[in-house]
């Protein structure tokens, strides 16, 4: 496998780790937990989808990870 494949094997990795972080942000925000819970909750997933954007950045420098994240979370959020 050539670094290019993994490189876009791990990107793809990467892209579907956050759209999971993200749809269970949105089942949080609707399910039974309120309040404190609920921002705890949330607060975790963010911090998992900054990690992942840190690991993005490495693949495919800073811009191209923050452009990647927001396209996630519009879709998430859309």
């Amino acid at each position: 496998m050539s670094s290019g494949d993994m490189n876009s094997s791990e990107v793809a990795r990467l892209r579907e780790q956050v759209e999971l972080e993200y749809r269970a942000m949105m089942l949080g925000l609707t399910g039974f937990a309120e309040g404190s819970s609920m921002h705890a909750f949330i607060s975790a997933r963010m911090a998992c989808v900054e990690g992942y954007h840190d690991e993005l950045a490495r693949e495919v420098g800073e811009d191209k990870a923050t452009q990647i994240i927001c396209d996630l979370y519009n879709k998430a959020t859309g």
